[in-house]
């Protein structure tokens, strides 16, 4: 059975802050998106019978709200889970495990209030193979294969320069991004070294909020306002280390997620009108572009600086600011599906007209997993 637009999305919000929010720990900000997002759906905590989350154990979330779930789903793989949690709230949802799936995220990022301090378990492949050789944190180790693509493709420091510049250019249209003021390649390039070749303004965002979804089923969605279907899902993984990787310049899980997540919703490159892809560093992007399809190897530096990703251009991608000007508070998929579904919707700030189909990647750890989802607006069905 195809499962291609057989569970919507029917409310969707984020924490009333997002950027610096010190006097909410990160349970409160799961807590505080739940309570939004159900307000979005016209639900209340009683009307739910599944919790899903990362970061926070879904047992807390749903204690916290005061539910009893029939599903679970604590499914932790960095800033893909919640693609992933959406792709797996899909299946609960059509085999009849639940009805209704509430998905949280909160992360005190940038306060560190009731957040675990951050450190590689001792066992772990990084803890035994990259950090004893210098590399530590995703400064360091997310860009490893960077210079590999520039020398394998060509990819000059001014091309790499224009992600975070296109992308402040979609900043600039929405109110609730942390970083709005116009850059240019010589800002970012005059910006500190972090790892070499890698500027702060190729660096993601470090800040507090969270975002919640609210899911059924399609057949029950029709009864809600703004329901956005589940065309297509998809997930996938690769190396725990960069190091691991098969290829420095690619993602296998980014490749493999894309593919299912566009063969269940059967759709080309060519139907995509939004797309978002997870952006903690500035090369992730370019990473995308290509694993997902949407233009050939190496060609992803030259499509962003020719105008293609910015606003008026074809492919409008990361159209919320992305992890590099909106907001980034650690594991930030959450944040690139809502602002999906506000595409879709017809919503958002920096609105793309006729947005019916948006396309949403995410990247957990140092491309150690991948999620895709592909959504789309009651038209596409």
């Amino acid at each position: 059975m195809s499962l291609r637009g057989k569970v919507a999305i029917v409310g969707a919000a984020e924490t009333d802050r997002i950027g610096k929010v010190p006097d909410k720990s990160a349970l409160e900000l799961h807590a505080q998106a739940a309570v939004n997002a159900l307000r979005d759906a016209g639900l209340t905590p009683a009307d739910v019978d599944g919790v899903a989350s990362a970061g926070e154990s879904p047992v807390d979330v749903a204690d916290y709200l005061g539910i009893v779930p029939d599903y679970l789903d604590g499914t932790n793989v960095g800033g893909s889970s919640y693609m992933l949690h959406v792709r797996h709230a899909m299946a609960a949802i059509t085999s009849g495990l639940c009805t209704t799936v509430l998905i949280t995220h909160g992360e005190s990022g940038r306060s560190r209030v009731g957040m675990v301090p951050w450190a590689p378990a001792p066992q772990s492949y990084m803890a035994q193979f990259e950090v004893p050789h210098g590399p530590i944190g995703a400064p360091a180790l997310f860009p490893i294969g960077v210079r590999r693509y520039m020398h394998q493709y060509g990819m000059t420091e001014e091309q790499l320069a224009m992600v975070p510049v296109v992308q402040r250019q979609w900043a600039a249209r929405n109110p609730r991004a942390k970083l709005r003021d116009p850059i240019t390649v010589a800002d970012v390039l005059a910006s500190p070294i972090i790892a070499d070749p890698i500027h702060l303004l190729h660096c993601c965002l470090v800040t507090d909020g969270g975002g919640a979804l609210v899911l059924t089923s399609a057949d029950r969605a029709r009864d809600f306002a703004a329901p956005v279907y589940v065309l297509g899902a998809g997930e996938s993984s690769e190396s725990s280390i960069v190091a691991g990787l098969h290829d420095l310049t690619s993602s296998r899980a980014i490749e493999r997620g894309g593919t299912a997540a566009m063969r269940q919703a059967e759709i080309t490159h060519a139907d995509v009108n939004h797309l978002m892809i997870y952006d903690a560093f500035a090369h992730v992007p370019v990473y995308g572009l290509e694993d997902l399809g949407f233009v050939k190897r190496g060609e992803a530096p030259a499509f962003i600086t020719d105008g293609n990703t910015a606003p008026g251009g074809p492919l409008p991608m990361n159209t919320n600011g992305g992890g590099l000007s909106y907001t980034h508070t650690g594991m930030y998929g959450m944040f690139a599906i809502q602002e999906s579904v506000r595409q879709v919707r017809g919503t958002a700030p920096a609105q793309v007209p006729g947005a019916d189909i948006s396309l949403v990647t995410g990247v957990g750890g140092m491309f150690m997993s991948s999620g895709t989802l592909v959504l789309g607006s009651a038209r596409t069905l």
